[in-house]
């Protein structure tokens, strides 16, 4: 069992001032996993008055020292790749080969990408007699979900680090495992003691006082929209930036010309990928209404032909994450019954043969009105719903009919046509067909998913303050950060 209750504040492994033990749960046995530590406030404010101590002399640094240190931090990463896959296999579930392939992939590349992007990041911009500059914007909070843990630690503390800023991490406390080596790695790169500092914990009270913290500049929070509000409201009294990627209820249109049988099964694949558990995943698949049939039984297919089972053997699919997820999708599949949606695949319960852990059926809902609580509401889990339109104006209506507005996904022949498409959807992602992975391309949302971007250079400007120097272009010219 893994003892991960150490805290990480100004360089050094450190105990709790008065948190309590809190378990970490294994969702594939239901038994206790390891131990880490519901930090208190008091952590909080060690931690972010030694980031504060940090930030005068890392936010002076040179381009040339962030470059090193961050190519230390991919060269440890790389090191502990076996590590980091088995931590997030244990702490969420993830199938080993997707913990491997795609969790522990992305946590790399973003630091990958963070490189190449601060060797040539403008942080001085001449425009006239005006010189714009691009400071960091001081200590960051972070703050991580369980469901892509290390592509969102990765996300949040490499751009940050790059321009400048020091920061305290608190990962999700369900998915803790990851966080912690994650932190080892850094400690191993030789992080300056101050720059990079973790607390474990929950939200209440670490998450909390985090947000509400007067010496924290800025919040950079990634979970439910629910917790997105309260960090907003916390965070107000001291007018910090706050920046979220929060939920989402994705839409898949399948348009008339689409290549209908492959998009479809795409379609419930990447929905039923990492059990569900992906903001962006396009849980709403939009048909043409005269072909609901026809879509209804290749997502049948398509979803019966999905394993289901042990996240250490050959399953295409592991458990959700916890007992309180596995109800709350139990009741959402429950509603999709009740209020007349045709289940075609899955249903309520678990896998046959699968008695222990939080595992689900892939499940598959036709016929779907938009005003359905499964057309509506974030699941998170593997469930799809499958809606008819009768047109493509209808089609587009229906797509940006919600509250969210992370991603979306028109499947279209002509590249042109899906372009114009693509041009009328509300939201701050949007895949034409089956596009290239992108780790360069902002990521945010519209409306209740978020506010703000990550990734690439758009990740790095997150992080920054702009000033102005009126005169300064003037002045010699920057020498080389």
């Amino acid at each position: 069992m893994r003892d991960y209750r150490k805290m990480y504040i100004d360089g050094a492994w450190v105990d709790s001032a008065g948190g309590q033990p809190l378990d970490v749960i294994n969702p594939a046995t239901e038994a206790v996993a390891g131990v880490i530590t519901n930090g208190s406030a008091e952590d909080v404010d060690r931690a972010v008055k030694a980031a504060r101590r940090a930030f005068v002399s890392w936010s002076r640094s040179s381009r040339a020292e962030r470059i090193e240190l961050l190519s230390n931090i991919l060269a440890e990463y790389q090191k502990r790749s076996k590590d980091l896959a088995e931590a997030v296999t244990e702490e969420m579930g993830a199938p080993a080969w997707l913990a491997a392939q795609a969790h522990v992939t992305l946590g790399g590349g973003h630091l990958h990408t963070a490189i190449e992007i601060l060797k040539t990041y403008p942080f001085s911009t001449d425009r006239g007699e005006t010189r714009v500059l691009r400071e960091p914007i001081g200590v960051c909070a972070l703050i991580t979900p369980w469901n892509w843990p290390l592509n969102q630690i990765a996300c949040k503390v490499a751009p940050a680090l790059s321009v400048g800023c020091t920061m305290v991490l608190k990962p999700s406390e369900i998915a803790a495992f990851s966080g912690h080596i994650w932190t080892e790695v850094m400690h191993a790169a030789g992080v300056p003691a101050g720059v990079y500092n973790m607390v474990h914990g929950a939200g209440d009270p670490v998450g909390q006082a985090m947000s509400a913290h007067p010496g924290v500049d800025m919040v950079s929070f990634t979970g439910s929209t629910r917790a997105g509000i309260d960090i907003a409201r916390r965070a107000a009294p001291t007018v910090k930036r706050v920046s979220q990627e929060l939920g989402g209820k994705s839409p898949n249109l399948v348009l008339d010309d689409a290549d209908f049988s492959a998009a479809v099964a795409d379609g419930v694949q990447t929905v039923m990928r990492n059990s569900g558990q992906t903001c962006t995943a396009p849980t709403r698949m939009l048909v043409p209404a005269a072909r609901m049939k026809e879509a209804a039984k290749i997502a049948k297919e398509t979803a019966e032909s999905i394993v289901v089972g042990d996240p250490n053997g050959n399953a295409m699919v592991g458990p959700v994450v916890s007992e309180i997820q596995w109800n709350k999708i139990q009741g959402l599949i429950q509603a999709g019954i009740d209020e007349g949606a045709t289940l075609v695949a899955g249903g309520t319960g678990r896998p046959e043969g699968l008695e222990r852990g939080y595992y689900v059926k892939p499940t598959v809902f036709v016929d779907v009105n938009n005003d359905m609580r499964i057309a509506r509401e974030e699941i998170f889990g593997p469930v799809l719903s499958i809606l008819g339109f009768q047109d493509e104006k209808q089609a587009i209506e229906i797509a940006n009919d919600t509250d969210y507005g992370d991603r979306t996904g028109p499947k279209i022949t002509n590249q042109d046509h899906a372009f114009e498409v693509a041009s009328q959807l509300r939201a701050g992602q949007v895949r034409i067909n089956n596009p290239a992975f992108d780790l360069m391309a902002p990521f945010g949302g519209y409306k209740q998913s978020g506010n703000g971007r990550e990734w690439g250079i758009h990740g790095f400007d997150e992080f920054t303050e702009v000033k102005a120097v009126l005169g300064g272009a003037l002045a010699a010219p920057v020498a080389a950060e």
